[in-house]
């Protein structure tokens, strides 16, 4: 990461603490950090380390892990009177097309891909524009790379992105040296890990948390839920001072409730072309003097990334 960008984190944390502590001047409580949300019941560890299960004040926004909140006591419990403003949020629309926060605070999106199943291109162009979006930094992750030699496609496929700036990292078994670049990027980061059912996520996570499965017995006797515990999405303290979050729910992102400008400016070779178009409303389908189309005619995109923008387009009016 360069400077600049280590900069641009430092000014983002420097402003949440400064929020965080105008907010608790306010309200008179204390401040927390939500580690997981089981239904009405909100786990926060407070400033001490010491972890506390909280409820909502009715008129609070709903807190996801990451969140930054005020409590107040409430007996052994507390109650969480407010929702700090967050530096970035992943959302997604549910079923009934709403949309949810699924993780809040995030630096890093980790993009987890491999040989088996099959990496899917357009499932990862999916999660950099929403990554973009939400202002949040993308890796993709190379699982099983003992594999790699049987499969070239997913070779091509990380070095087309490796091209576009998405920084890549290859790792395999539990003793790939080259698991030691994974561990330095998420070092002071909060992090979110994303991908396929079958990518390896789950050995990754316990790469990175050798102790995953005491934490996630700690955590299920701190609410009381047990077992239940581990399809919630969930924070953990990384070894060198980041954050990882769990959120085993988040296979996919649906975009359907991005505009279309947005899902354009997920495309980084798009990006410099922007406003060139002819029409303003340009598919980048047909038109004439299409400044997309004419990129693509010099070589300048790649037929792929220009299929998987289309496929994404038509899919939000669906």
């Amino acid at each position: 990461m360069s400077k600049s960008q280590l900069s641009k984190q430092q000014n983002r944390r420097i402003q949440a603490a400064q929020e965080r502590y105008r907010s608790e001047s306010e309200l008179g409580g204390e401040s927390g950090l939500v580690i997981a949300r089981f239904g009405k019941q909100v786990l926060i560890e407070e400033e001490n380390g010491d972890r506390r299960t909280t409820t909502l004040r009715r008129r609070a926004e709903d807190p996801v892990a990451g969140d930054q909140v005020v409590w107040t006591p409430q007996g052994e419990h507390g109650v969480i009177e407010a929702l700090l403003p967050r530096r970035t949020i992943i959302s997604r629309p549910n079923s009934q097309g709403a949309l949810r926060p699924i993780a809040a605070n995030i630096d890093r999106l980790l993009i987890v891909i491999a040989p088996q199943p099959l990496a899917q291109a357009n499932l990862i162009d999916r999660y950099l524009v929403a990554a973009s979006h939400a202002g949040i930094d993308a890796s993709l992750i190379v699982n099983k790379a003992d594999l790699l030699p049987e499969a070239p496609s997913v070779v091509q496929l990380a070095e087309t992105y490796s091209q576009l700036g998405v920084e890549v990292v290859t790792t395999g078994q539990l003793n790939d040296p080259r698991a030691e670049t994974l561990m330095d990027m998420v070092a002071t980061q909060t992090v979110a890990l994303v991908g396929q059912s079958g990518v390896g996520k789950s050995s990754l996570i316990k790469r990175l948390l050798p102790d995953l499965e005491i934490r996630i017995g700690a955590l299920s006797d701190a609410v009381g839920l047990g077992r239940h515990t581990t399809t919630a999405a969930a924070l953990y303290h990384l070894p060198g001072g980041g954050r990882l979050i769990d959120s085993p729910g988040v296979r996919e992102f649906h975009l359907s409730h991005l505009p279309k400008d947005a899902i354009e400016s997920g495309f980084v070779e798009f990006e410099p072309l922007l406003g060139l178009c002819r029409f303003r409303d340009c598919s980048h389908s047909h038109e004439v003097r299409c400044a997309v189309l004419e990129a693509h005619e010099r070589g300048e995109i790649s037929s792929d990334r220009l299929a998987s923008y289309r496929q994404i387009v038509a899919s939000m009016s669906q």
